[in-house]
């Protein structure tokens, strides 16, 4: 018998790792001797460079680089196949990196996303990821081009510094020191918002205030990016409106998509084909997969959609695991969770020996309840519903 582990980490809790652990252990209690599995995944937010890396066999790759506020730093990011690199841009431009007092995107950069991509160029990787959620920044990817090579242009001239109160100012780009590596590779980003660059759903107006921006700071960076937009349209011929997800990290997408023409991709869909996880599918008798929230926000690009999906599509049975049941939960069961989705306590204020306890009890009440090995689609928790 064959089971796989494929779960999202519990926020404050648990991580993927010890998840994996826990249901292991549980499993070899109620069945002796079955094959277990554990897949550490994530859906392109934080955590997803160390999922894949341990899913892979992967190794971590540190890099001097700068933070939003061009403060030097070293970032981390992941290298698998001995050729594939995969970035967040939150190690080098996310919003952590900036103390709370000095959170404002007019003055935040993501030079330092363009100095993980130059590294990972530096060591000979040519299939570059980049996952762009967490930003601290609202600059339109200007810094992480011009850390590239691409040149954004004033008026008179000037070479700007590529942040979001920059965006006004830009008059001409050139990309002729655009390095000259970048022609040969792929690029993907990881990106499920589906946000433009401008307008009331684009990048100033929905995220902006998250990363510290007042009302007035949101409309000079509205009217910047609207700037910015038009410019890159009567220059290359690209609506950034008509792209979907150009306006996340603040226009990063945008900048990704017009000047390294990269694939936009979901990114559990992109986590689950770097890990391989369709063929790890292969002769599994049970999927388990889970996460700290299940909500409405569970379909939407989630580890537990995009695990029971494709366990669905297998013909695997699929169960879900949750610290906690929000609003819309039930909607997880159109997507390949065809057993029981079973609650575990599992919040930042309990003892963390007291969650593991817990988890490790309720796991074994799944595998001794919820699945029998031997007619795994007539299982006596099959039955379309989530339960506490």
């Amino acid at each position: 018998m064959k089971l796989i582990f494929a779960s999202d980490s519990f926020k404050g809790s648990l991580t993927s790792g010890e998840i994996i652990q826990l249901l292991t252990k549980a499993a070899d209690e109620v069945f002796p001797g079955c094959e277990c599995c554990g897949i550490p995944v994530a859906d392109g937010g934080e955590g997803t460079v160390n999922a894949v890396i341990a899913a892979t066999d992967g190794s971590l790759c540190l890099a001097d680089v700068h933070d939003p506020l061009m403060n030097p730093i070293k970032a981390a990011y992941g290298i698998i196949d001995c050729k594939k690199a995969i970035i967040e841009m939150s190690a080098a431009s996310g919003l952590t990196l900036v103390p709370e007092n000095r959170r404002n995107p007019l003055w935040t950069t993501t030079f330092g996303t363009g100095e993980l991509i130059l590294h990972a160029l530096d060591q000979g990787c040519r299939d570059i990821t980049v996952a762009i959620g967490g930003s601290a920044t609202n600059d339109g990817g200007m810094g992480c081009m011009k850390a590239l090579g691409v040149r954004f242009l004033s008026a008179d001239g000037k070479e700007l510094s590529g942040i979001g109160s920059d965006l006004a100012w830009v008059n001409a780009i050139d990309t002729n020191g655009l390095d000259r590596r970048i022609k040969d590779c792929h690029f993907t980003v990881m990106c499920d918002v589906k946000n433009p660059l401008c307008g009331e759903n684009g990048a100033a107006r929905i995220f902006a205030r998250q990363k510290g921006a007042s009302d007035r700071d949101i409309g000079q960076l509205e009217s910047g990016m609207k700037h910015f937009r038009d410019l890159i349209h009567s220059l290359y011929g690209i609506d950034c409106d008509s792209i979907p997800g150009a306006g996340a990290a603040g226009g990063l997408g945008a900048a990704l998509k017009v000047f390294l023409h990269a694939d936009m991709q979901s990114g559990i869909e992109t986590v689950l084909h770097l890990i391989h996880f369709d063929e790890k599918l292969q002769d599994a008798d049970l999927v388990i997969t889970g996460e700290g929230c299940t909500d409405i926000q569970s379909v939407c690009g989630k580890v537990m959609q995009g695990a029971g999906m494709h366990a669905k599509k297998c013909g695997i049975p699929c169960i879900g695991l949750s610290g906690s049941l929000g609003e819309g939960a039930e909607k997880i069961l159109d997507y390949g969770i065809d057993m029981r989705t079973f609650k575990v306590a599992a919040d930042e204020d309990r003892n963390r020996s007291v969650i593991r306890h817990d988890f490790l009890d309720i796991s074994a009440v799944v595998f001794f309840v919820g699945f029998d090995p031997l007619h795994p689609n007539e299982s006596s928790v099959s039955n379309r519903s989530c339960s506490e």
